[in-house]
C-alpha cells in the first residue's frame, strides 16, 4: 500500500491533491481501457489467423523446410485454442502503441508542460523499441535458436518431431520476450522519474546489472552458441549503457530545478 501510495503522491498535479480512492478509480479506468484496447486487437488479429501461423512457420523453413509439414497436432480443438494465442500475441503487438498511451495519460499529471511535450515521442520511441526486440528475434535469434535445437536432436540420432503447439509457444514467448527485453530503457527511465532509482544506484550496480542482462539473453535464447549469445547480449547491455546516461541526465536536470536560477 504505502508504494502505491508514494506513486500516487507522485502523479500528483502541484495544483490539485486527490484522495486515495480517486487514483484507485482513475487506475481502474486505465486497466479497463488497456483491457479494451487489447482484446479489440486480439479480435482482429483472430479474422487472420491463417496469415499468422504462416508467418510463425516461416523460421523454419531456414531450419529444414519439411519441418511444416512434420509439426503434430495431438488435440482435438488444438487448431481454435492455438488460433486464439496467436491472435492474443498478435493483439499485444497491435496493441502496445495504446497501452503505452493508457499508461502515460495515467501517469501525465506528475509531468511539467515542458516535459509532457515528450510523452508522444516517447510512445514512439518504446513502440520502436520493442519492434526492434520482436524484428531483431524473429529474423536472427529464433531461426539460429532453432537450427541449434534441430542440430542437437539429429546429433543424438533423434527425429525431430515438434508438435503445433509445443512450437508455436516457443516462438511467440522467445519473440515477445526479447520485445519486452528492449523496452528496458524505458522502464529504468519511468523509475528514476519516480524516484525509485537514481544515477547513482545505476553507475554502482553496472557489473551486477550486465549480469543480470546476460543472465536474461541466456534465458530468452537458451543455446550454447556464442555468436548467437553475444548478438543477443550486447545490444541489451548497450541498452542498459544508454539508460545509465539517460539517468545522469535526467539527475542533472533534477538539481538544476531544484538549485533555481542563478
Amino acid at each position: 500500500m504505502s508504494l502505491l501510495e508514494n506513486f500516487f503522491k507522485f502523479r500528483e498535479d502541484s495544483n490539485e491533491v486527490k484522495p486515495f480512492l480517486n487514483h484507485l478509480e482513475e487506475l481502474r479506468w486505465t486497466l479497463v481501457k488497456m483491457a479494451l484496447a487489447l482484446l479489440s486487437c486480439m479480435i482482429g488479429s483472430f479474422f487472420f489467423r491463417h496469415q499468422l501461423v504462416h508467418i510463425v512457420q516461416r523460421p523454419l523453413y531456414s531450419v529444414d523446410p519439411t519441418l511444416v509439414a512434420r509439426l503434430q497436432t495431438l488435440g482435438v480443438a488444438d487448431s481454435m485454442t492455438i488460433s486464439f494465442q496467436l491472435a492474443f500475441y498478435a493483439g499485444l503487438v497491435l496493441a502496445f502503441p495504446l497501452l503505452l498511451f493508457f499508461l502515460a495519460q495515467f501517469v501525465v499529471p506528475a509531468l511539467t508542460r515542458k516535459e509532457k511535450k515528450y510523452v508522444f515521442p516517447a510512445i514512439l520511441i518504446g513502440f520502436g523499441l520493442f519492434l526492434t526486440g520482436v524484428c531483431f528475434s524473429y529474423f536472427w535469434i529464433l531461426p539460429q535458436t532453432l537450427k541449434f535445437f534441430f542440430q542437437d536432436a539429429k546429433s543424438l540420432e533423434w527425429t525431430p518431431t515438434w508438435t503445433v503447439r509445443e512450437y508455436f509457444s516457443f516462438v511467440t514467448q522467445m519473440t515477445l520476450a526479447l520485445g519486452l527485453a528492449f523496452e528496458l530503457p524505458i522502464a529504468v527511465i519511468a523509475l528514476v522519474y519516480l524516484g525509485f532509482v537514481s544515477y547513482d544506484l545505476l553507475s554502482r550496480t553496472r557489473p551486477y546489472a550486465y549480469v543480470l542482462v546476460l543472465i536474461l539473453a541466456a534465458i530468452i535464447a537458451p543455446t550454447p552458441d556464442v555468436i548467437t549469445f553475444i548478438s543477443m547480449g550486447t545490444p541489451m547491455c548497450l541498452l542498459y549503457e544508454g539508460c545509465i546516461w539517460m539517468a545522469w541526465i535526467i539527475d542533472r536536470r533534477r538539481k538544476r530545478q531544484l538549485r533555481g536560477p542563478v
